[in-house]
C-alpha cells in the first residue's frame, strides 16, 4: 500500500530558475526513507510542499485518507503562556478530548441512557482510547521526555524562553507523542545528545508507520533508514539501501558513466578523423565523398547523448601544522569549577600528548563546552590550574561562529584575518568553494555551516600544533563533514574535539574523555572499544543485580471462576501496585538510560494491563 505519493512536483522562487524540476517518487506505507542532497538543493521545500505549508507550481502529493502527516521543521509559535509541558500535551489533546466524550457517555449511561446506540458509541471509543493508550498518557509523556533528554525543570519553564535546541526537542517529543501515521524529520539529531540520538533510532525502528528523515547524522542514517532519495539539480536519484549503502553505490554509478562517457568520447573521436578525412579526400577530386562525411558528422551529433559525469565540488586543502616539541600539551592539576549549586567538574587531573585526538563527550548541559573555554583562558578555574605547553601553538573552532565585523564580505574578513593580499585571500576562499560572486556575500548574512566554513579556511592557514573543535561537524552537509575529515586525517598533531558525531568520533578519536555527573573520566581507548567496555560493565551491573535480586512473587492472575473473594482479590491489587510504583520509581531513576526505560516501560503497561484484569474481577466478586 502506498503511504505517500509526489508526482511531478516543480517549484521555483525565482522565474526560469526550478528548486525542484519535477519530483516524482512513491514510499510504501511503513518504508523509512533518507531524504539527502546538499544544502539548498530542496530537500526541506519539498518537505513543505508534503506538508502542505507550501503550494507546489505543478504537481500534487496524494495520502491515503485518514492517515495522518506529523513533521519536524520549523519551530511552531504557540501562546505567550504555554510552558514546555503545554506543547507536550498539545500533541495529546485529541485523545483527552475522546476521554472527555467517554465521561459524557458514561454520566448518561448512569441517569439510565443505556440504550444500545450509547452502548455501541462507547465501546468503539473505548476501544480507540485504549488503543492509543489512553490510560497511559502521563506515563507516555514522561517517558518520550526523559529518552529525549528534557527534564522536568525544562517542561516547567515557558515555551518562549526556551533556546531554539530546547524548543526543537520539545517540538520533536510532541511529535513523537501525536498519533502520527507518516513522520517527515528534518534534521532531527541536530540538537540531541549522544543518548538521546540513540533514544530516537530505537524508537523509530520500533515504529511501525512512514518516516522520511533529512539528515546529515550519518549513523542515524544507518540505523533508522532502508532507502535513500537524493535530490541532485532538482530532480530524485533512488538507492535502495542505508547510507553506507549509498555511498557506495554513488560512487559506482559515477564510475559506470565516466566509463560510458569515456567510451562514447573514444567513438566519436574515431569517426571525427574519418570525416576529416573523408572531407580531404572529398578536395582531391572526389565530391561524393563530401555527402558521407556530412552524413558521418551528423551521426556524431547524434552520439553525443552523455555529458561528462560531474563529481561534486569539494573543498580542497589541508591544515598546516607545527612540529611538537615537548613531553606535553595540555596539563591540568586539581581543577574544579562549579557555577552556584551546580558541579560543573569535580577534582581533575588530565594531560595530553603530542599527537593524542581526544573526544570530549558528555550529554548537552554537562559542561563540555565550559572545559574548552577554560583550556583556553577564556573561563576561569574554581581552584587549580590548566596550563598548555611552552610550544603550543592552538586554533580553535567555536560551535558558534561570530566574526568582528558582521557587516563585512566573506573576502574583506578573510583579507583582515589573514594579512594577506586580494589574490591571495581569493585562492585560499577558493579551496573553501568560496568563489565568484559569493565572496562578496556579507558574513552577517551566511548559514551556519559556511560561517564554520569561513572559520576554517582561516584556521587552516595558520601553523598549528593543538587543533580544538566544538562540534566541528554541526551544520554541515554530509559532503563537507567529509571534506573536514579528509583535511583531519592528514593532521598528526594534537587533537581536542566536542562532538555528537559518532561516525566522526569513532574515526579519529584514540582516547574518550566522558563528562558524567560532575567527573570527567577518561578512557585511553577509541570509541568503538569505550562503547564495547560500556555494554560489557552493563551487562556485569545485570548479572549481578539478577543474582543478589529476591524473586519478586508474579501476581496472581484473575481468577477464571467467579466466586473468587474480593479480600483475595484486593491482597492481589495492593501487591500488584505496589510492584507498579516499584517500576516507576526505576523508570525515574533510569531516565537517561534510553534502553532500561523502554524495557521498564514494556513491564508497567504488562503490569497496569494485569491490574485492570484483577479490577474487573473485583468489581465481579463485590457485586
Amino acid at each position: 500500500m502506498i503511504d505517500l505519493s509526489v508526482q511531478k512536483i516543480r517549484i521555483a522562487f525565482e522565474k526560469g530558475n526550478d528548486i525542484l524540476k519535477g519530483v516524482t517518487f512513491d514510499v510504501t506505507a511503513g518504508e523509512h526513507v533518507g531524504v539527502l542532497g546538499r544544502n539548498g538543493a530542496g530537500k526541506t521545500t519539498l518537505f513543505r510542499v508534503i506538508s502542505g505549508e507550501l503550494e507546489a507550481d505543478e504537481g500534487v502529493v496524494v495520502t491515503p485518507p485518514g492517515k495522518r502527516v506529523g513533521v519536524l521543521s520549523q519551530l511552531p509559535v504557540y501562546p505567550e503562556y504555554f510552558t514546555g509541558e503545554d506543547v507536550l500535551r498539545q500533541a495529546q489533546r485529541r485523545i483527552e478530548r475522546m476521554g472527555r466524550q467517554m465521561e459524557e457517555l458514561e454520566e448518561k449511561m448512569a441517569s439510565g441512557g443505556s440504550d444500545s446506540d450509547t452502548l455501541r458509541a462507547y465501546d468503539k471509543l473505548s476501544a480507540e482510547f485504549q488503543r492509543l493508550g489512553g490510560w497511559e498518557l502521563e506515563r507516555f509523556r514522561d517517558t518520550v521526555a526523559n529518552g529525549l533528554g528534557i527534564p522536568r525543570i525544562q517542561r516547567e519553564q515557558p515555551y518562549a524562553e526556551l533556546s531554539g535546541g530546547e524548543k526543537t526537542r520539545l517540538n520533536l517529543a510532541r511529535l513523537i507523542l501525536e498519533d502520527t501515521d507518516i513522520l517527515l524529520l528534518d534534521e532531527p539529531t541536530n540538537h540531541l545528545d549522544m543518548s538521546a540520538a540513540e533514544w530516537l533510532e530505537d524508537y523509530l525502528n520500533r515504529f511501525k508507520g512512514t518516516v522520511l528523515a533529512i539528515s546529515h547524522d550519518r549513523y542515524f542514517l544507518d540505523k533508522t533508514v532502508s532507502r535513500v532519495i537524493e535530490i541532485v539539480d532538482g530532480l530524485p536519484e533512488f538507492y535502495s539501501g542505508n547510507y553506507s549503502f549509498y555511498l557506495q553505490e554513488k560512487q559506482r554509478r559515477y564510475e559506470e558513466r565516466l566509463r560510458q562517457y569515456e567510451k562514447q568520447e573514444a567513438k566519436i573521436a574515431q569517426l571525427q578523423k574519418a570525416a576529416a578525412d573523408l572531407h580531404l579526400w572529398a578536395f582531391m577530386g572526389n565530391d561524393k565523398l563530401h555527402k558521407r562525411a556530412f552524413s558521418m558528422e551528423k551521426r556524431i551529433e547524434r552520439m553525443r547523448v552523455t555529458d561528462r559525469p560531474r563529481e561534486e565540488a569539494r573543498m580542497r586543502s589541508r591544515f598546516s601544522e607545527t612540529r611538537f616539541r615537548g613531553d606535553e600539551v595540555l596539563v591540568a592539576r586539581g581543577v574544579t569549577k562549579a557555577f552556584g549549586d551546580k558541579r560543573i567538574l569535580g577534582e581533575t587531573e588530565l594531560l595530553i600528548e603530542p599527537g593524542e585526538s581526544v573526544a570530549l563527550i558528555g550529554d548537552n548541559g554537562t559542561g563540555k563546552s565550559t572545559l574548552v573555554k577554560m583550556i583556553l583562558g577564556l573561563e576561569p578555574t574554581d581552584t587549580g590550574f590548566i596550563r598548555l605547553g611552552p610550544a603550543v601553538k592552538a586554533a580553535y573552532l567555536p560551535q558558534t561562529v561570530r566574526f568582528e565585523d558582521e557587516n563585512s564580505s566573506v573576502l574583506e574578513a578573510m583579507m583582515t584575518e589573514a594579512k594577506c593580499a586580494q589574490q591571495e585571500a581569493r585562492d585560499r576562499l577558493a579551496a573553501y568553494l568560496f568563489r565568484g560572486e559569493s565572496v562578496f556575500t556579507r558574513v552577517g548574512d551566511l548559514s551556519g555551516g559556511e560561517r564554520s566554513r569561513l572559520k576554517l579556511c582561516m584556521l587552516m592557514r595558520s601553523d598549528i600544533n593543538f587543533l580544538i573543535l566544538d562540534e566541528p561537524t554541526n551544520h554541515l552537509d554530509a559532503m563537507s563533514r567529509e571534506w573536514i575529515e579528509e583535511a583531519l586525517s592528514d593532521y598528526t598533531e594534537a587533537l581536542l574535539f566536542v562532538s555528537h558525531d559518532r561516525y566522526f568520533i569513532s574515526r579519529f578519536a584514540t582516547r574518550v574523555w566522558a563528562m558524567e555527573k560532575g567527573q570527567l573520566r577518561d578512557y585511553r581507548m577509541g570509541f568503538d572499544e569505550y562503547r564495547a567496555y560500556l555494554d560489557r560493565q552493563r551487562q556485569l551491573a545485570q548479572a549481578a543485580a539478577a543474582k543478589t535480586e529476591k524473586p519478586k512473587k508474579e501476581p496472581k492472575k484473575t481468577p477464571a471462576a467467579k466466586g473468587a473473594s474480593a479480600a483475595r482479590l484486593e491482597r492481589d491489587i495492593a501487591r500488584l501496585e505496589s510492584r507498579i510504583a516499584e517500576n516507576e520509581a526505576a523508570q525515574e531513576s533510569a531516565a537517561t538510560d534510553y534502553q532500561r526505560l523502554m524495557e521498564l516501560t514494556e513491564e508497567h503497561q504488562a503490569l497496569a494491563q494485569e491490574l485492570e484484569r484483577l479490577y474487573i474481577a473485583w468489581e465481579e466478586a463485590s457485586e
